[in-house]
């Protein structure tokens, strides 16, 4: 049995002045967002719902979840879509990636492990701004100081709280 590595991830996909932009966009796309509550899909679009952000569930296998429409596919929402979060698997990327240009998202979001060359290269070349293989939760409280007493707001892991 042999272990793939993950292709390589460039250093621009997980830039912290790309992170923050997409970061204060409102409208959010989670493709792949389960109801079942033990699922890190789950979890992180509960805290994004919580953080005030507009919540748009994709998944063909739920009718709703958080009590919000849940849409089959990208191209089925009816409105604009900022950025498009994906919790599926990479091979699925591509298409994801090339509904995500169709719609005129502004970001492609790929979760930890989630690494797709190809489906990168169609969002970029179709003008989408794409992060990889990071967390939209943890660089929601990194960057917006959600677990300040952390230390992740300020760039460094610290136990010192910050002076207000």
């Amino acid at each position: 049995m042999s272990i793939q590595a993950s292709p390589p991830v460039k250093p621009e996909w997980q830039n912290p002045t790309r992170i923050r932009a997409a970061l204060q966009c409102k409208r959010i796309a989670i493709v792949g967002l389960s109801a079942n509550e033990l699922r890190a899909s789950n979890f992180v679009g509960y805290y994004l719902k919580r953080h005030g952000y507009q919540l748009i569930p994709v998944n063909p296998r739920e009718q709703e979840i958080f009590g919000l429409p849940c849409y089959p596919s990208l191209a089925d929402i009816p409105h604009p879509v900022d950025v498009v979060n994906v919790f599926r698997d990479a091979s699925a990327v591509p298409d994801i990636a090339a509904a995500a240009v169709r719609i005129k998202a502004g970001y492609l979001w790929l979760q930890f492990g989630i690494i797709s060359p190809e489906g990168i290269k169609i969002a970029e070349d179709g003008g989408l701004t794409c992060i990889v293989d990071k967390c939209i939760k943890i660089e929601h409280a990194r960057y917006l100081g959600r677990m300040h007493f952390l230390g992740f707001n300020t760039g460094e892991i610290s136990a010192r709280r910050l002076q207000n």
